[in-house]
């Protein structure tokens, strides 16, 4: 089956889609203020597309990563450059959640990416203070909870002014808007996302 990318229009902050051209944010993006600067999906996140981050995660299909590397290459080459990105970071996992699963599927996207844009990934930048209930069952409000003091930034870090953060889904930005923050309070000035897939609100 073939996977269509997201149409324009679309939300300018996150990239889910909107109704028209008129319309300048989602209703997520319009009912708050992210701390991270601006972000992309590739696609929906809806069946083929879920089905195929759920074998890539929870089924070893490690190659995946290079295919959705590609993907985001085919589709953000140009907004990735025009944006002056410095550094690539993944959504680091919680260790003992990684150690069950074998890897971090976003740092496989990253590398992946790196290697095509040819933009360094640092995978030792942000790291997870402590484990969290998955997000996926929790709504929004209990979200942000649930990701408050989860991350950090390795104080060893040389600070770059404009980042990358790569994880699999985007549904409210609770994640990214964390780690944003961390990042900022360290000294970042602009923190961008791509992601595989992208929600369309809860």
């Amino acid at each position: 089956m073939k996977i269509h990318y997201i149409k324009e229009p679309r939300c300018m902050k996150c990239g889910k889609p909107v109704e028209t051209m008129e319309q300048e944010y989602c209703q997520d993006c319009a009912k708050q203020k992210h701390i991270f600067d601006q972000g992309r999906g590739l696609w929906i996140q809806k069946q083929p597309v879920s089905r195929g981050i759920y074998q890539f995660k929870f089924h070893n299909k490690r190659y995946y990563a290079s295919v959705f590397a590609e993907e985001m290459m085919k589709r953000y080459e140009e907004w990735i450059y025009r944006n002056e990105i410095e550094e690539i970071i993944p959504i680091p996992l919680y260790k003992a959640k990684q150690r069950k699963r074998g890897f971090n599927q976003a740092l496989l996207i990253a590398k992946e990416l790196s290697i095509l844009s040819g933009i360094p990934v640092n995978e030792n930048a942000v790291f997870r203070i402590r484990n969290t209930k998955p997000q996926k069952i929790l709504n929004p409000m209990e979200r942000s909870r649930n990701l408050k003091g989860a991350f950090g930034v390795k104080k060893t870090w040389e600070v770059k002014n404009k980042v990358l953060l790569i994880d699999d889904i985007y549904t409210t930005g609770s994640t990214m808007d964390r780690v944003a923050k961390v990042l900022k309070k360290a000294g970042t000035q602009k923190v961008y996302f791509l992601t595989i897939s992208i929600g369309q609100g809860l």
